[in-house]
């Protein structure tokens, strides 16, 4: 901007200078017309009052006479006098055009930062608005036109910054929308190419958003079921909703998916969109639900059936039998019995799960609940014949309620038992990490297969049916156990071996 203040100048200096010089030029060359015409009309004024001056004093003088005194009157231009003339006048016209000059060069420049600084300023402004920096405004100062033209750019400046400012506050919007939703959210280009992608999703595939962003959806190694979905979207062009099954990870998820046309103005085709909503756990939630109602039924009918058949026969007349009599009524005490203890599992296992629910932790020492949980599972130890190896690595001051210990403790033991072959060891162990203090449970019985670990928590599983049955199981037990468990902010790890036996650490938190 400063080179166009330069040129400005010195075209404005060139100008005027040029103008000037071509004035003081000419006039210089006017002069010998000027002076010849002063001599010849001072000479003939000279001679005019000569001829005067000779009349009214009556002088004779003869022609030749009268001519060389005329001649005497002639001004020579060639003079010393019209030479000094001469450079007089230069030396004026020279003085005129040093100031002209410099009243020329104070014009310019004021014309220079009147009508180019505003400009500069302007422009600068406009510069810095096509780089998008929305903030700079012009202070520009000079004629009305140029006034205007600073207020108008101030005034876009504004309006850039205000539109600005609110489609950045729509786009975190709507990012901080895409990046929490709940479900998997991608967007794809119509030339196949991913666009967005969010949080959900880079986790649920474990791809990091550079391995997305840009590349073609087909090479991005996604359950090929997915990929036909999306297919499927460009080439109908028209909204679509499918429940898949994919495997992700090594790990089995269905997913509910929709996807959709993304149409721009003009009606103008820019893509797909596809939303993928995880339901593996709503699915999996639905299924122990049937399992569930199946399972009670299933334990209620064989004992409510021993009953009723029993009753009847009685009725039918083997009450007169003393000794059937006595056995019957034994046998539906033994099956009521088993429905009492069905139904006081349920009951304290909807308990448990009930929002709220809560235990009174207080500082208890774990080896204190261990020799009470022994003294209660003895005679069903030695039944078996069967016996504790108890090893305590250090004791733990842990956070717990006392009786729900006790409760926890005796079910996995217990389920240590019935699970055991007889003459078999139970490990009992006491730890500690910097966090918690840890219970282990170990036995040398039938063991579980590990895809079966993580369903042994579930209402009613059993690994061994048979066995759990006979020993007089709900299979409501361990569900019951990781509920109380979780209520006293702790957790349980279970490792097992088939034909080797299963241990079961509870980690329960350090009292501080």
């Amino acid at each position: 901007m400063n080179a166009m203040t330069n040129r400005l100048f010195h075209t404005l200096i060139f100008v005027f200078g040029s103008i000037l010089a071509v004035l003081i030029l000419f006039l210089g060359q006017l002069f010998p017309f000027f002076a010849q015409d002063y001599v010849e009309i001072a000479t003939s004024l000279n001679q005019q009052q000569l001829e005067q001056v000779l009349n009214e004093q009556k002088i004779q003088l003869t022609p030749a006479e009268k001519e060389a005194l005329l001649e005497t009157y002639e001004i020579d231009k060639y003079a010393e006098e019209f030479y000094s003339i001469h450079k007089r006048l230069y030396v004026f016209l020279g003085v005129i055009m040093l100031i002209s000059f410099v009243l020329m060069v104070t014009i310019s420049l004021r014309v220079a930062n009147n009508f180019i600084h505003p400009i500069i300023n302007i422009t600068r402004t406009a510069m810095e608005l096509s780089k998008g920096n929305y903030r700079a405004r012009a202070f520009a100062n000079g004629p009305k036109t140029v006034i205007e033209l600073r207020n108008s750019i101030n005034l876009l400046a504004r309006n850039l910054q205000d539109i600005t400012k609110s489609r950045m506050i729509e786009e975190e919007r709507l990012k901080t929308l895409i990046e929490n939703m709940g479900s998997a959210l991608m967007m794809i280009d119509r030339e196949g190419n991913v666009s967005i992608v969010n949080r959900k999703f880079q986790t649920h595939f474990e791809l990091d958003k550079n391995q997305l962003i840009g590349k073609n959806f087909l090479n991005l190694g996604m359950p090929t079921a997915l990929e036909e979905f999306i297919d499927h979207v460009f080439l109908t062009e028209m909204p679509y909703r499918q429940q898949l099954q994919m495997e992700i990870g090594q790990e089995l998820y269905i997913e509910q998916v929709y996807g959709a046309p993304v149409v721009g103005e003009h009606g103008r085709w820019l893509g797909v969109v596809i939303v993928m909503h995880d339901i593996s756990e709503l699915i999996r939630l639905e299924q122990i639900r049937k399992d569930f109602v199946a399972n009670v039924s299933h334990e209620l009918r064989t004992p409510i059936t021993s009953i009723k058949g029993f009753a009847e026969t009685l009725l039918d007349g083997a009450f007169k039998d003393e000794q059937m009599l006595l056995s019957f009524l034994g046998i539906i005490n033994e099956e009521s019995n088993r429905i009492q203890v069905l139904v006081n599992d349920l009951l304290e296992l909807s308990k448990i799960e009930q929002h709220g629910f809560t235990v009174n932790a207080l500082p208890t020492r774990v080896q204190d609940i261990l020799i009470r949980v022994v003294d209660i599972t003895s005679a069903q130890l030695e039944s078996k014949n069967m016996q504790f190896e108890v090893e305590i690595e250090q004791d733990a001051m842990i956070l717990g309620d006392a009786n729900r210990l006790i409760q926890i403790f005796t079910n996995l033991i217990n389920n240590a038992i019935a699970y055991s072959k007889e003459e078999t060891t139970v490990t009992l162990r006491i730890s500690t990490n910097e966090q918690y203090g840890i219970f282990e449970v170990k036995d040398q019985g039938i063991g579980i297969e590990k895809a079966e670990i993580p369903r042994i928590f579930e209402r009613f599983y059993r690994v061994d049916r048979a066995r759990s049955r006979n020993s007089g199981g709900t299979g409501l037990g361990l569900s019951i156990v990781k509920h109380l468990i979780e209520a006293h902010q702790g957790k349980i790890h279970v490792t097992s071996e088939v034909g080797c036996g299963t241990s079961m650490k509870v980690y329960l938190p350090l009292s501080q």
